[in-house]
């Protein structure tokens, strides 16, 4: 792939968005994804015509983009004109628009889909990521889910296990970027907490309070991602903490254990510990073992590979990850961390840079550059 042209290709195509309406700052950001995208898929499918392609995907990036910030600033408006709740208010119009999409009619799977692009305010690139699959693919289960209930009569509301793994992915997305649509899935799951016995919705509200007190250490001032081991822990909020633990705990005394629980409860061991060396990995394997066994996820398999690897050196992390997939998001990012580990960097710089190729955001991408960039310069000297 010819990357000089694609630098050279970059002014022409923000001037095309521009011209179309695109503001200068939007269009800058549209046609940075479509590089993204263009480093993924050129190499195997070149386009006919490199600047078609470029305006193609790259105005397609700026109206998801636009949709998704449409869809966060009518979700602030409704906040900021609602009053505070009493203890006796569990939900607001917003909560039971999420009810309703997750409709008895739709799989659990669709149901998300669907709620994620509807009324989350996600695009289908965003939720295609969250799912492991490709875009094409969630966009036809997101077709054939408007198809199933059109018509229907939304007088049977979903399940709470529904919202849930919907307010998980919601915050998960904002986690990575948009701070205020992690704050808004936060919000809406304490009033679901408020009005449900559902023992989940306590995991999920401790996981959610847990990880968002680390988002102040998460990037540096210049917006470079900072791994957790390097994180300032003095900019953690203890606040978040300290009412995630005390939720996480009135959850676990209910025996009842489930995946958020065991999510949360990782993300507990992790805030306790005031230094990466004191982080009780053994512990951590065995959260790991429990969330392997409620839900097979390869995702939780592969961050327990990175436990292992922590507990009881390099070499078990690496036979760990041998028994995964390798083409699983992330698999080469981990690989490349646990050889780094092992005292391979000549390996691990290689393996950085190809998980640089394939990272699925821009900071991502940039960290893993300079990762394989620290190696390389260490194997010169």
């Amino acid at each position: 792939m010819n990357e000089a042209l694609l630098r050279a290709l970059v002014p022409a195509v923000i001037g095309v968005l521009v011209r179309r309406g695109a503001d200068f700052a939007a269009a800058e950001d549209a046609v940075q994804e479509a590089l993204v995208e263009a480093v993924r898929r050129w190499p195997d499918d070149p386009p006919r015509d490199p600047k078609g392609w470029l305006v193609t995907v790259a105005w397609r990036k700026y109206l998801d983009a636009v949709r998704a910030d449409t869809s966060r600033r009518r979700r602030e408006d409704l906040v900021e004109a609602e009053p505070v709740p009493d203890r006796g208010e569990a939900v607001d119009d917003t909560l039971q628009l999420y009810f309703l999409c997750a409709h008895p009619s739709l799989t659990p799977g669709s149901a998300v889909a669907l709620t994620l692009r509807a009324v989350g305010g996600l695009t289908t690139r965003q939720i295609a990521q969250a799912y492991l699959v490709p875009e094409a693919t969630m966009a036809q289960r997101i077709s054939r889910a408007k198809r199933t209930v059109s018509g229907v009569r939304f007088d049977r509301p979903g399940d709470v296990a529904t919202v849930l793994r919907v307010l998980y992915l919601v915050f998960n997305e904002g986690y990575s970027g948009d701070v205020d649509l992690a704050a808004e899935a936060i919000r809406l799951t304490r009033q679901l907490a408020a009005g449900t016995d559902h023992v989940e919705v306590a995991g999920l509200l401790a996981l959610m309070l847990l990880h968002h007190a680390r988002r102040p250490a998460r990037t540096s001032p210049d917006g470079r991602l900072v791994p957790l081991a390097e994180q300032d822990r003095g900019l953690w909020d203890t606040r978040l903490i300290a009412e995630g633990v005390d939720v996480l705990q009135a959850a676990l005394a209910r025996d009842r254990l489930g995946e958020f629980q065991a999510q949360a409860a990782v993300a507990a061991l992790h805030a306790d510990a005031r230094t990466t060396e004191e982080t009780d990995w053994v512990q951590i394997v065995e959260w790991y073992d429990e969330l392997v066994r409620l839900t097979d996820s390869p995702v939780a398999r592969l961050n327990r590979a990175v436990a292992v690897g922590e507990a009881d050196g390099a070499r078990a992390g690496l036979a760990a990850l041998a028994e995964l997939d390798s083409a699983l998001p992330r698999y080469t990012a981990v690989a490349a961390y646990l050889h780094e580990r092992d005292g391979d960097p000549a390996t691990a710089a290689r393996l950085y840079a190809q998980a640089a190729r394939s990272a699925p955001t821009l900071p991502e991408r940039d960290h893993l550059t300079r990762q394989a960039a620290r190696l390389n310069a260490q194997l010169r000297r």
